[in-house]
């Protein structure tokens, strides 16, 4: 299975060619546990004010590149919004 990290590199440079179960492992790595996994929707909370939640839809197999990109905006947000030690 590929680290995080190679996941990553891959979701910025084609975001249509993304297995589901790699974008949970991210989005399991970032976000913990989803608050839904039951049905081929897994939702996961976020920790800013709004609308607190990342949303992923498993289509054959594969994520949906809309939800991909908006997978990356919301790690984009954490990486930036980290306060420094």
């Amino acid at each position: 299975m590929a680290k995080v990290s190679d996941i990553l590199k891959l979701m910025k440079k084609n975001p249509k060619g993304i297995r589901f179960a790699d974008l949970c492992k991210v989005c399991d790595h970032y976000f913990g546990n989803p608050r839904q996994k039951g049905s081929s929707h897994r939702v996961y909370k976020t920790p800013w004010q709004g609308d607190p939640r990342v949303n992923i839809q498993n289509t054959k197999g594969k994520a949906k590149a809309y939800q991909v990109k908006q997978v990356l905006n919301a790690i984009g947000r954490l990486e930036y919004e980290k306060p420094e030690k």
